[in-house]
């Protein structure tokens, strides 16, 4: 057991070294792994973010009705009630409205300087259904009702929303798997030429008795740094990009009140990144030593 520890100790001595000998190639191959990984580490960081703008959202599904300038709410109130889609509605007086128009921040100028109140009398209902179906269905009987000037449904842009989110996952998981791809490509081409440059160095070992897994297992380690390394990069590169980019979306959020920002990875999520890459780099070095050492 000391044996194999101590063989493991010597293996991965010796891919250090090559790898402080050869530091402009290996800076260029992490740049290369970085910048890889980056992109859909990025993407994921992303999507997290607005995952949580939504979870900050009610997403219980609403209608807003309103109503014609001469329509009566007595008239109107009653078939609302009747309605067993309906779970809850609540009545808004234009006056109301207005007033609550005034009190959103950086629009109290522009009410004041209305003339007249433009805006209608109007039901916000609750529905009993969140399938997209039953509300498009609701909505169509309540723009059949007399009296009934629009129907908004307010939480048509979170179907929207959620199935944007769906469509770049798989477009995030299709980007990840070919960028890994070439991570396993650029690991593999660089373990090959380390092979052919110590092909004699090989030879030699093979003569002298040295087994299959002795003469491997450097070229392992190599291959599992380099992509721990492109991994670490990778994350930095991330947290200097949403670093960035939160300058932007600082301004954005304070203009409607709000202190969101893009959060970088959580610690297990990061350490992910990082062991996914240096098990990749470790694929690559698995599938060029196979092939050239035989």
């Amino acid at each position: 057991m000391r044996t194999w520890g101590r063989q493991h100790r010597d293996a991965f001595a010796r891919a250090l070294r090559r790898l402080a000998t050869q530091r402009a190639a290996t800076l260029l191959n992490a740049l290369v792994i970085g910048v890889a990984l980056a992109l859909p580490a990025g993407g994921y960081a992303l999507l997290a973010g607005l995952k949580a703008v939504a979870q900050r959202t009610s997403f219980e599904p609403q209608l807003s009705v309103f109503l014609k300038p001469d329509a009566a709410r007595a008239e109107l109130e009653p078939r609302l009630r009747a309605d067993g889609r309906i779970a809850a509605f609540r009545f808004v007086s234009r006056d109301q409205a207005l007033a609550e128009l005034r009190a959103t921040g950086g629009l109290s100028d522009v009410v004041g300087a209305l003339e007249r109140n433009p805006l209608p009398d109007s039901f916000v209902l609750t529905a009993r259904q969140r399938d997209a179906g039953g509300l498009e269905a609701l909505a169509a009987a309540l723009r059949a009702l007399p009296g009934v000037a629009h129907v908004q449904l307010d939480s048509a842009w979170a179907a929207r929303l959620a199935a944007i989110a769906h469509t770049a996952r798989i477009a995030l998981a299709a980007l990840a798997i070919v960028l890994a791809t070439g991570l396993v490509a650029v690991t593999f081409n660089t373990i090959r030429l380390q092979i052919l440059t110590q092909r004699e160095e090989i030879e030699v070992s093979q003569l002298l008795g040295a087994t299959d897994a002795f003469i491997r297992r450097p070229f392992f380690y190599l291959g599992a740094l380099q992509g721990l390394a492109g991994g670490v990069l990778a994350l930095a590169i991330l947290a200097a990009g949403l670093a960035v980019l939160n300058q932007g979306v600082r301004e954005i959020a304070e203009a409607y009140g709000s202190s969101f920002r893009l959060a970088f990875l959580a610690p297990a999520e990061a350490g992910f990144v990082a062991a996914a890459s240096a098990a990749l780099g470790w694929l690559g070095s698995l599938l060029s030593v196979s092939k050239y050492l035989r």
